[in-house]
């Protein structure tokens, strides 16, 4: 008697050939389109892009970043962070160290130490900043500040079977005790104030039109090479364990998977992912203080992932650009109605879009391809 091989449904392709297409547009935009608007464009055309807007897309792309990290660990596991501006944070205080050391004697003291250690007669700089002055060292840790500090959070979190409203509230917490030690000057971050003034970045001028333009350009660069990486981990064997853990954590571990390699996992990835946003972010702003770890800022990113709409990669994408959008333009035009306008967005989501913005568009796809 002989018995057939069972044979496994084919891997569907990362994206499918529209995803592709869509996905070339935009890097077309990104790596050209935007450049030479913004750059051999002239300024009185009606098609030059500001240096204005290049500032702010740049900026968007940053938290479009944090939004996508977001619906890895919300959308995909069914983890509702409420500390992911921590970890933004982190990556853009160590790449603004970087800077900061990058200024050299050029500061109002003309000193080797940045300027608020000489206010505050520190004779030598802190243990801490010993690698502050290596761009390679900056790179790796960017993304293992962040990592390390999720990983020994999440273990401990994760293990204790630390989940729902509880969990929020410990990671809200957490980031509100970060912001204010953030806040003291003997930790030796600037304080309130924060790190600013920056001059350089590998001895180029970081003031000038191309290098802000290459910053947009890396940003965007970076932005879509992480929607790859979440789109190829939440297709894999590893996305579906996570989206079985978010829908019966209990059946899971019945089934003979332990849920917390996965979720310390996942919540690694994402909070590594946050700090290459923020320290894409500083540069470009120009400044980072502990104002980044408040615990609204956490919330926002948790907005950008409902309004475009979870467990989707492109909903949160376009949720940050949405209502980052808006922000910009109703603080400059209606600055005391932005936050009423951002809860009654949030609210109307939650009551009419539960599937955000994404979802609504294919809502009306299905339905005009129908009649």
């Amino acid at each position: 008697m002989t018995t057939s091989a069972i044979q496994l449904p084919a891997p569907a392709p990362l994206l499918t050939r529209g995803g592709w297409s869509a996905f070339f547009v935009a890097l077309i935009v990104v790596c050209a389109i935007a450049p030479v608007l913004n750059l051999w464009v002239p300024p009185g055309s009606a098609f030059h892009l500001s240096d204005y807007a290049v500032a702010l897309l740049g900026k968007i792309m940053c938290y479009a970043i944090c939004a996508l990290a977001m619906d890895l660990i919300w959308g995909y596991t069914g983890i509702l962070s409420l500390g992911h501006g921590l970890f933004f944070a982190l990556g853009g205080y160590v790449m603004g160290m970087y800077l900061m050391r990058q200024i050299g004697r050029d500061g109002n003291y003309q000193s080797d130490l940045p300027d608020f250690m000489v206010f505050l007669d520190w004779k030598e700089l802190p243990w801490h900043w010993a690698l502050s002055d290596s761009f390679a060292a900056t790179l790796i840790l960017i993304v293992a500040v962040p990592g390390l500090v999720a990983f020994v959070f999440g273990w401990f979190a994760f293990r204790s079977r630390i989940k729902g409203v509880y969990f929020s509230i410990i990671t809200q917490a957490m980031t509100y005790a970060a912001m204010l030690l953030f806040f003291r000057n003997e930790t030796g971050f600037g304080g309130n104030n924060g790190f600013t003034d920056f001059k350089r970045i590998l001895g180029t001028p970081i003031a000038t039109q191309n290098m802000r333009m290459l910053l947009f350009v890396l940003t965007g660069c970076t932005l879509l090479a992480f929607f790859l990486l979440a789109r190829w981990l939440v297709r894999s064997k590893f996305g579906r364990v996570l989206q079985a853990v978010r829908d019966a954590e209990s059946r899971v571990m019945f089934s003979g998977y332990a849920p917390l390699p996965y979720k310390l996992t996942i919540w690694t990835i994402s909070a590594m992912m946050c700090g290459v946003a923020g320290a894409l972010y500083v540069p470009q702003v120009g400044i980072i203080n502990p104002g980044e770890m408040s615990p609204a800022n956490s919330i926002e990113i948790a907005v950008w992932a409902a309004v475009g709409g979870r467990a989707t990669l492109v909903g949160p994408i376009a949720g940050a650009f949405i209502v980052n959008g808006a922000k910009s333009w109703l603080t400059v035009t209606a600055p005391e109605f932005w936050l009423y306008f951002l809860g009654a967005l949030f609210i109307a989501v939650t009551l009419f879009l539960p599937d955000g913005v994404v979802g609504l568009v294919k809502k009306l796809m299905k339905k005009g391809a129908a009649q």
